[in-house]
Parts: C-alpha cells; sequence; structure tokens
C-alpha cells in the first residue's frame, strides 16, 4: 500500500530526491574567530566520537554565534548554524549524532515542480481505490481525486524534509540565492536524521499497511522530532540566542489547502509530542527508544497514550451483480482509517457543510488540548474507536463503492458514532432524503452524492455506500435487509394513538427528521484560506512554545 505520508516533513513529510542547492555536508571545524574553544566532534570509521555531547564540529549548543538572517546566510553562517542545530539536538536529546548531515535548499516553487514529476507507482488502481476511502470520510468528494487534494495540501504547507534515503535535509526558502531558513525546523530535521543513524527510517516498521496505522508510526517519528523542537523553542531567549529568519521571509504556500486533509495528515504533528512527553515523563529517553523499535499501531494509542490493541474484524464479502473489491490494495483490499481521520471526518462535515455531528471549535479549545500537543483530536463520536475496515468496491469502469465496518468499545460509544454519521446525512448541504426503506439518498449536487445504508448493530456500524439504492442491496445484502427491517419497525402503526403521538414517536426514532438550526452558527462567513489562519494555523501558534 501507498503510504499517506512518506516519514520525515516538517510540517508534512516526503521521501524523495530532491534539487542540490545548497550543501553543507562534510563541514569544516569553524574558526577560533566564530566559536569557544570546545571539543571537535571528530568522525572514525565506526561513526563519531565526542567527548561533550551538544558540541559539533567545534560549535556547542551555547554558543553566542555571529549569524544575522536578515540578508541571507553566507556559507560561513550557514556552517555555523547547521553545526549549532546538531548541538542542541544532541544537547536535549543526550545523545550525539553519529556522522554529520548535509542540508540543502529549494524553493517552494521548485519543491512543487519536482512533486508534480513524481510518478504514482501504484497507477490508476490505486487512486481509484484511495478515491474511496477519502469519499467514505466526507473528506474528498466526487469533483476531485485524493491523489491531487493531498499533494495540493503537501505543497502548501512542507516547510522542509529529511530524505533517509540520501541522508540528508531540505528546506524550503524563498529564496536559494538568499537563504533564510527557519531555525525550529532544522532542528526537527536534524532529529530525524539522529532517528535514522541510530533506527534506520527506511525500514519496514516505519511504514504502516494502513491509513491509521502510517499515522501511528509518524505519532512516535513526528512526535520525538515535535517535541525536540518545542524544547529547542523554550529555551530560546532564556538560555540560548535563537536565529530565526525575518518574518517577512515565509513564503505561507498557498489556499491550496483541504481543512479535512490538513487536519488527517497534521494529527501525529499535534498529539505526537504530548505522546512523547508523557512516555519521557514515566521512563525517560529509553521508552521513546523502545516505541521506535515498536511503533504504536493506531493514531488511538497516540490521542488517548494507550497500548490497547484493535479488536479483530471478521469481514466476508457479500458483493453480488458484478461488484469487486481491490485485492491488491490496502490489507485483502480494505484500509483502515482510524480514530484521527474520523474526527478529521466530523470536523470537515461540520464546518464545511454545517452537519449537527460535532462543534468543530473543540478542534482549538486549549482546555482540551493536552501539553506539548497542538490541537485537539477527541471527540465524542470518535472517541472509544476499537477498529475499522473500509473496502471500496467497483463495477466496471465507473461504478465505485464501499462497505465500511467500524468497532466500537462500548454499545454507547457505537450509537454516539451513528447518530453523528447520519447528521452528516441529514446536512442541508447534501439535499438527502431518506427513503421508507431507511436508505439515505443525498442529491446529485452534494459532493457526495448517492446513496446510503447505515446500520447499528451492538458495538458495531456499518455503512454501506454506492451510486443508487439498488447498489446497497447488491454490495451487503444482509446490512440492508437490516436497515428495510429496522426502518419498517420504526414505521407509525394502526393503534388507538393518536396521530400526534404517532408523530412525535416516529420523529424521537427518525433522525432524518431532526432540525439544523444550529448549522448557520457553526459555519464562519469566511472561505479555506481563512479558515485555516484563523482556527487551525491561529491555535497552533498559541501553542508554540
Amino acid at each position: 500500500m501507498k503510504r499517506l505520508l512518506p516519514v520525515c516533513f516538517v510540517f508534512l513529510l516526503v521521501g524523495m530526491a530532491t534539487v542540490a542547492v545548497v550543501s553543507t555536508a562534510g563541514l569544516a571545524p569553524v574558526t577560533a574567530e566564530t566559536a569557544t574553544d570546545s571539543p571537535d566532534l571528530m568522525q572514525t570509521e565506526d561513526g563519531f566520537e565526542d567527548s561533550q555531547i551538544g558540541c559539533v564540529n567545534g560549535v556547542c549548543h551555547d554558543d553566542e554565534l555571529d549569524i544575522d538572517q536578515s540578508d541571507g546566510l553566507d556559507d560561513e553562517e550557514l556552517e555555523l548554524f547547521v553545526s549549532q542545530s546538531m548541538a542542541r539536538v544532541e544537547y536535549i536529546r543526550d545523545r550525539p549524532f553519529r556522522e554529520d548531515v548535509g542540508v540543502d535548499v529549494m524553493t517552494r516553487e521548485e519543491y512543487r515542480s519536482q512533486e508534480s514529476n513524481q510518478s504514482n507507482g501504484d497507477g490508476d488502481e490505486y487512486n481509484r481505490w484511495n478515491d474511496q476511502v477519502w469519499k467514505g470520510l466526507m473528506i474528498i468528494g466526487e469533483s476531485t481525486s485524493s491523489d491531487d487534494e493531498i499533494s495540493d495540501t503537501l505543497g502548501s504547507s512542507v516547510a522542509g524534509f529529511y530524505s533517509p534515503t540520501r541522508d540528508e535535509i531540505v528546506i524550503i526558502t524563498p529564496d536559494t540565492d538568499n537563504v533564510t531558513i527557519d531555525d525550529a525546523t532544522l532542528v526537527h530535521e536534524h532529529v530525524h536524521a539522529m532517528q535514522d543513524q541510530y533506527y534506520d527510517l527506511t525500514d519496514e516498521r516505519y511504514r504502516g499497511e494502513t491509513q491509521d496505522e502510517d499515522l501511528a508510526i509518524d505519532g512516535i517519528v513526528e512526535g520525538e522530532a515535535g517535541y525536540i523542537e518545542q524544547r529547542y523553542e523554550e529555551r530560546c531567549g532564556a538560555e540560548w540566542t535563537c536565529h530565526s529568519p525575518p518574518s517577512s521571509s515565509g513564503d505561507g504556500g498557498d489556499s491550496d489547502l483541504n481543512l479535512g486533509v490538513y487536519l488527517t495528515i497534521f494529527n501525529p504533528y499535534s498529539d505526537g509530542p504530548g505522546y512523547v512527553h508523557a512516555l519521557v515523563q514515566s521512563d525517560g529517553w529509553g521508552a521513546v527508544d523502545d516505541r521506535m523499535e515498536d511503533p504504536p499501531e493506531s493514531t488511538a494509542q497516540v490521542i488517548h497514550r494507550t497500548d490497547r490493541e484493535p479488536v479483530s474484524i471478521d469481514f466476508e464479502n457479500e458483493a453480488t451483480d458484478g461488484w469487486e473489491t481491490y485485492p491488491d490494495q490496502g490489507v485483502d483490499g480494505a484500509d483502515t482509517v482510524g480514530e484521527a481521520s474520523m474526527f478529521a471526518m466530523f470536523y470537515h462535515q461540520s464546518r464545511e457543510y454545517g452537519a449537527e455531528a460535532i462543534d468543530w471549535r473543540i478542534v482549538g479549545d486549549e482546555s482540551l488540548i493536552g501539553e506539548y500537543e497542538q490541537l485537539n483530536y477527541v471527540s465524542d463520536p470518535s472517541e472509544g474507536w476499537a477498529n475499522d475496515e473500509l473496502y471500496p468496491y467497483r463495477r466496471g469502469d465507473d461504478e465505485n463503492g464501499y462497505v465500511w465496518v467500524t468497532e466500537w468499545e462500548s454499545e454507547d460509544d457505537a450509537t454516539e458514532f451513528y447518530e453523528a454519521y447520519l447528521s452528516i446525512l441529514d446536512a442541508d448541504a447534501h439535499n438527502g432524503t431518506v427513503r421508507d426503506d431507511g436508505i439515505y439518498v443525498l442529491g446529485e449536487n452534494s459532493e457526495f452524492s448517492g446513496a446510503y445504508g447505515v446500520h447499528l448493530d451492538g458495538t458495531a456500524v456499518e455503512i454501506v455506500h454506492g451510486p443508487t439504492p439498488a447498489a446497497i442491496e447488491q454490495l451487503r445484502p444482509s446490512t440492508a435487509d437490516a436497515i428495510a427491517e429496522q426502518a419498517a419497525d420504526e414505521q407509525p402503526t394502526d393503534t388507538n394513538t393518536s396521530d400526534d403521538d404517532a408523530a412525535g414517536d416516529a420523529a424521537a426514532s427518525d433522525p432524518a427528521n431532526e432540525t439544523d438550526d444550529a448549522a448557520d452558527d457553526l459555519v464562519p462567513g469566511f472561505g479555506p484560506v481563512a479558515a485555516i489562519v484563523a482556527i487551525v494555523s491561529a491555535a497552533l501558534l498559541a501553542r508554540r512554545r
């Protein structure tokens, strides 16, 4: 399976070939005029030997360096800057680098050009499969492809990355002739370089089989980098002189950001640092080493600091009439999206489409955000996740659907998810109706048009989607029958009760009759760019230390 996020981005990650513009590999020791007398980092056949952790190439973590980014970094300043960044990572992490790290830079335009030239080795079949995963999450609709939306979000957000295949860092800079580098970004990427030297980030254990496992693994990989980055920023101005670039030097990307995609991908950067902080507080850096050797399996483990493993799901394919799964994609044709992605679904649908699933403002609620976290990813309908499997289906060249099986820790958790999901289908923006057989049909003007069958059974909720109501029966006959039976049971019966009583009972049992009076209060009057600045970016800046 193609990873949602290859490792080692900040803010978002890629593992790719880079355009070399400026190289600082093989740095020469600095002169006595520019650094204090301190032990050098000496390279041997076995790697680096250092008599003092926190000093690299003659530069120590607490040296006062003559660096000024206002007119760009010259070669000498860049060498000093990179060496001190490594020294400060050593000091915070309390261990030495084993070898030097090359640093290159490129502009955002160069990055985007390179990104657009990267071919998708999985081809059209993977993209068609993954499109249904993201449609299942109600985050990417019919009019755009998941590949385009994710690429646009990455292209707008990436600040730098570490390539474990090339053992080098690449920083996005506005002008490669007058290089400026965000110091916190450089520290973040140097943590990835150290991780690679100690654990080998190309190892298969850092490649999840599903979207949720990918994000969970990134929870420890990005979590350590984000945690050390924040510990670095805490020392700036108090213990260390730091060298931030001029505020006007950042290009800030552009408006090509899908908030739902953004929040999904950002989860490791948000909750990972808090996860690592909890490990360090309880058992020291050794606990982080142990978790790097055995990464978490689900975003629920990272979000809630738990070792609880996902429960098993026994799925049997019932599809008829030519509907087929994708046996060569995911895990036997399925993806697991997990708790973080489900939170992003409820946020995206509530904020963008007026669904009454959650109050989307909780994403930035300070009272819900833990220490060293950036955003809140906990909501009533996504908490209590125990496992899920989403199976995309296809028929012919142009018919698509999916069956999404979810398991929850309790019946109450399953009910909360079920009711919140129905509120998405009820949102006015989708122009949906519910049929007598319990099948929801969203209007053609909706990005998520088609038929939906949703069934609650104890701790399980099953969602079936197809282009027409008939497709629900073809994709999952047992679920269609159960939904129809439930709908029939909820229909008013010919008894002596008054019409008013019957209507009241029907309304109480049918979420489709709920009003959407609060929708206007939940959707602000500005577009996606302002939303990111006002909701996500503001929350991030407020949490930076």
